[in-house]
């Protein structure tokens, strides 16, 4: 039976209740989305990145991320480095902001532009903030297990309603790899060979198998709806649980220095500066 994808390897995040995880998660994002400085941001995608090969989260899943989210960071550096100049401005008190290259007058078009440093600086702050983001996620929810999951949800005064919607879309996804690996190799039965086809007529592919696909979740929906009211599901967390969620001595110590270390960084970011775009870090 498919899992929604988790760790092979036993560490000291699987060891943990999903109280903290979520506690870890919800801090953590807090903090990219307040700091400005790409140093800061930097180092904090950094941590989380070792943190999440730590935890046993598959290298190739996170070099697959950043291949796929690539076309995205550089579309941030060139936006913010040529064309936000007017935030950049305020956030560094500057009047004049410093060229870093200017793009020929012969060019078309684009001739003239100019991409500043601190726009520049700026995007590499957007693109470490948005790589912390990307994996927070995986290191909170693949070292969990889904049915704890859902419990430590419950304890944390979530609606059930809510934890159970996030945990069935978790148990859906390998469904629909499933279902997409099922139609792909019924297109190679048929004599479709994948492997001789280019970038584009191989996007071609994949885009028609999107019907069938919408098709299968749609049905296999309508089957979990019917399978909910004939159980006469009312969303109540009052209910008994075949996993339970237990907070041991080093959860609540990782929930006191998550504490601390958000009250450190808004501290030190209000008072001295540190985060912001143009502070001394």
């Amino acid at each position: 039976m498919l899992k929604f994808q988790t760790v092979e390897r036993d560490s000291f995040y699987t060891r943990l209740d999903f109280r903290p995880k979520l506690l870890m998660m919800a801090i953590i994002t807090v903090i990219a989305f307040i700091w400005e400085s790409p140093f800061m941001q930097f180092w904090l995608a950094a941590i989380i990145l070792a943190a999440a090969l730590t935890a046993g989260v598959k290298p190739s899943y996170i070099r697959l991320v950043i291949t796929v989210m690539i076309p995205f960071y550089i579309l941030l550096l060139v936006t913010h480095g040529f064309f936000n100049i007017d935030q950049v401005k305020a956030l560094t008190g500057k009047s004049t902001l410093t060229p870093l290259f200017t793009i020929p007058e012969d060019w078309w078009l684009i001739g003239g532009a100019v991409m500043s440093r601190e726009g520049f600086a700026y995007g590499l702050n957007v693109i470490f903030k948005t790589l912390t983001l990307t994996l927070i996620i995986p290191l909170g929810v693949f070292t969990t297990d889904v049915d704890t999951m859902t419990v430590g949800m419950v304890r944390a005064r979530i609606p059930y309603k809510i934890a159970f919607i996030f945990t069935a879309t978790l148990r859906f996804f390998p469904l629909l790899f499933q279902e997409i690996g099922t139609i792909i190799e019924a297109q190679r039965l048929r004599g479709l060979a994948m492997e001789k086809m280019g970038p584009v007529k191989r996007v071609r592919v994949y885009a028609k198998v999107a019907v069938p696909l919408i098709l299968g979740a749609m049905v296999k929906s309508q089957h979990l709806e019917v399978v909910l009211q004939s159980k006469a599901f009312s969303g109540s967390a009052i209910r008994t649980y075949l996993h339970e969620s237990v907070l041991h001595t080093i959860d609540y110590v990782l929930m006191v220095f998550m504490i601390l270390l958000f009250i450190t960084a808004i501290v030190l970011y209000i008072v001295y500066g540190i985060g912001t775009f143009a502070g001394p870090i």
